[in-house]
């Protein structure tokens, strides 16, 4: 496979740049991976596309405000975007200056000083006045993707947070989990669908372009799972019943299949790099709630693998002509697996 198999042309203009006024008001593609069948929807006529008994498995991190500025001594800006907390005082994180940083340079941001302490790949380890998570929760931003064009602002606090995000340590949203308000949820709850939650802290990596033409030789980024004994228990009920597991996300995807690494699905705490290419046999997701990702992306990929490659880009073809939003704060899709998509 190579990276152009996956691309498709989005026109700029269908970025969504605002959250719509309501989480659930954004249009809802369905597409049968069995068929290719597609059909336009509302997001929110998801509970008539769920039977009682069926669990939807959410992704509970929640979004630090991970973007901060500083100043070097000449007076040069660097924007900084928290990768993952470290021990102590020490954080891992992207940097982004008119010239080269260099370990032991001190920078001064509005929460104090700054210092640079080692390169470690693309990324740096700087220390912090205090503990990373602290520091951000004080200091910082929030870390919009790069394709919204426009500063971050007070709306952003909560619109890029899930009505259900806990666990503090995502730089970035769980975007398939925005389209869910507290109407939705009573909605589902009252049709019996079930719900469940798992971990997933979605590092900056997740905007990475794939930068090998061989799909293959592609290196994933690590992000921290945790899926425990609640979500396996949970999860085994519902095959145990006959009834499906939607993940709601393709982090929820990695995340259980991390976890179901082994054959059975066991709980599972710590870093996965887990890679979903097209020929991957998924062992725990039964259909799938995401949004629209970018071209050549390894989300796209992973979709690609859940319900065939043709019939996903046949169905983001539709949704350009349609005219539905794209990325973050867009609209989303609800996806059944193509054949032979799932372990025997």
């Amino acid at each position: 496979m190579r990276r152009t198999d996956f691309h498709y042309e989005l026109p700029e203009e269908l970025i969504a740049q605002q959250p719509l006024a309501e989480r659930s008001a954004s249009r809802l593609l369905t597409l049968d991976g069995a068929s290719g069948g597609i059909a336009d929807r509302q997001f929110r006529d998801l509970p008539g596309l769920l039977a009682p008994g069926d669990l939807l498995v959410f992704n509970d991190t929640r979004v630090i405000p991970a973007r901060l500025f500083a100043i070097k001594d000449t007076g040069g800006k660097v924007e900084f975007l928290l990768e993952r907390p470290l021990d102590g005082n020490h954080a891992l994180v992207h940097a982004r200056a008119s010239k080269a940083l260099r370990p032991a340079m001190a920078l001064q941001s509005r929460g104090g000083q700054i210092r640079i302490l080692v390169k470690r790949g693309d990324l740096w380890v700087v220390e912090l006045p205090e503990a990373a998570l602290g520091f951000f929760e004080r200091y910082g931003q929030m870390p919009l993707p790069p394709y919204i064009r426009r500063e971050p602002g007070a709306a952003d606090v909560t619109r890029y947070q899930s009505v259900f995000a806990r666990k503090h340590g995502a730089v970035a949203a769980p975007t398939a989990s925005l389209h869910f308000d507290d109407e939705l949820l009573a909605a589902l709850g009252a049709r019996g669908v079930q719900r469940a939650f798992v971990t997933l802290h979605v590092g900056a990596g997740t905007f990475q372009p794939v930068r090998t033409d061989a799909v293959g030789a592609h290196v994933m980024h690590a992000e921290f799972v945790e899926v425990d004994d609640v979500a396996v228990a949970a999860v085994n009920a519902a095959h145990a019943r006959g009834a499906r597991v939607i993940a709601v996300g393709t982090t929820v995807v990695r995340a259980l299949e991390s976890a179901a690494g082994g054959g059975a699905l066991v709980p599972y705490v710590g870093d996965s790099s887990l890679f979903i290419v097209p020929g991957f046999r998924f062992r725990v997701a039964d259909a799938l709630v995401t949004n629209f990702h970018l071209p050549e992306s390894t989300l796209l990929m992973l979709v690609s693998a859940f319900a065939g490659r043709e019939a996903v880009l046949a169905a983001y073809r539709h949704a350009v002509a349609s005219g539905y939003r794209f990325f973050s704060y867009g609209d989303a899709m609800f996806i059944t697996p193509r054949p032979g998509a799932h372990a025997s």
